[in-house]
């Protein structure tokens, strides 16, 4: 992971977005077409495959796969090679989530109950291992189409990527379970990058990369910019959890408190709150969700107000942006001009733009 720089700086002007989610949105099109295609129709639809495809069909971003894709056709790749890794990467994602909801106790997800909520934890845990065996058996497909070294790669990459997001996972379920006080921006960074930032940024793009048979030296540059962008998300997303629009943001506002994460926002918190706030926070946080009032979470938040840690965790979120517009600036220079190079440099912006 690179260092970034935590002086402020001079913020970009953003671009306009228009063609970015117009691609975004071909890209989505594309991926959920060849996902309904990929699951099963068979006599196990009302417990296994229809759920699978709840979470992939609500109104999502397609973000992940769509990284994968213009990716490869940047490299010069084809995106007809490209396109059942970007949705087996979909899978993979969904799967994440309703595990994720179900070890968070989270409410909602895209709008709508999250997966076991309306089914029933049984059913959903059941759903979400189908989702990740059926992005394997997907992702051993490429054998057909690009030969069985590229095909070995592209697993060998999704395994890290798996790796590496419940390794941060378990980071921060440790974080919550032990009520840890002293969390560092550093170490918060660390678990970002192992949790949101290999599954977010960097797989897709190495994939994409890798399918379009790019050289080593240029594969590895993708690594810091796949960091500095997946960070921003996260820490975005951070932001949103306790400042958007319910009906924009799909989740429960002020989830992260309930659920008691150490997002930077409370990393923040913690080390710049008076010692008598320091204590009722830690109080709060160390509470089952069940046990945490709607006054508690409203005291929580105030204070992020007040000791300026939502504003910390935007101006750092910006900050990461900028870096990662300089890393690709100077790392991806490799890359022709085309509409596909243009949508990766958008999406630096939209990283800390988005309000969903």
């Amino acid at each position: 992971m690179d260092s970034v720089t935590l002086k402020e700086e001079q913020s970009r002007p953003a671009r306009s977005t228009q063609h970015f989610f117009d691609m975004l949105r071909h890209y989505r099109e594309l991926v959920l077409a060849r996902i309904c295609e990929l699951v099963p129709r068979n006599r196990y639809q009302r417990t296994l495959y229809g759920p699978m495809l709840e979470y992939p069909m609500r109104e999502g971003k397609g973000f992940r796969p769509a990284l994968c894709l213009a990716m490869c056709q940047a490299c010069g790749g084809r995106m007809e090679e490209a396109l059942d890794t970007a949705a087996a990467i979909e899978m993979f994602h969904n799967a994440f989530l309703i595990h994720d909801d179900i070890e968070d106790e989270s409410e909602s997800r895209r709008g709508f109950p999250t997966l076991h909520h309306q089914y029933g934890i049984a059913i959903a845990t059941n759903v979400g291992d189908g989702l990740n065996m059926l992005a394997m058996r997907t992702l051993l497909g490429n054998t057909r189409t690009l030969g069985l070294e590229r095909a070995l790669m592209l697993i060998f990459e999704i395994e890290r990527m798996a790796r590496e997001s419940t390794e941060g996972q378990s980071i921060e379920l440790d974080w919550v379970r032990f009520n840890r006080a002293g969390v560092t921006v550093r170490e918060y960074l660390r678990m970002s990058c192992k949790k949101t930032c290999w599954y977010t940024c960097i797989a897709p793009l190495r994939t994409g990369a890798l399918i379009a048979n790019v050289r080593p030296a240029e594969l590895a540059a993708i690594n810091a910019f796949g960091f500095k962008t997946g960070a921003a998300f996260q820490i975005q997303d951070d932001v949103l959890n306790l400042t958007a629009e319910m009906a924009l943001y799909g989740k429960e506002i002020g989830g992260d408190i309930a659920e008691g994460k150490r997002t930077v926002i409370v990393v923040h918190l913690i080390a710049h709150a008076k010692p008598a706030d320091r204590r009722r926070i830690l109080d709060i946080y160390g509470r089952r969700r069940t046990d945490k009032s709607a006054d508690d979470v409203a005291f929580v938040l105030a204070c992020m107000r007040r000791y300026g840690s939502i504003r910390f965790a935007s101006d750092l979120a910006r900050r990461l942006t900028d870096s990662a517009a300089r890393t690709f600036a100077q790392r991806f220079a490799w890359l022709p001009p085309s509409p596909y190079r243009r949508f990766l440099e958008e999406m630096i912006d939209y990283m800390i733009e988005r309000q969903l």
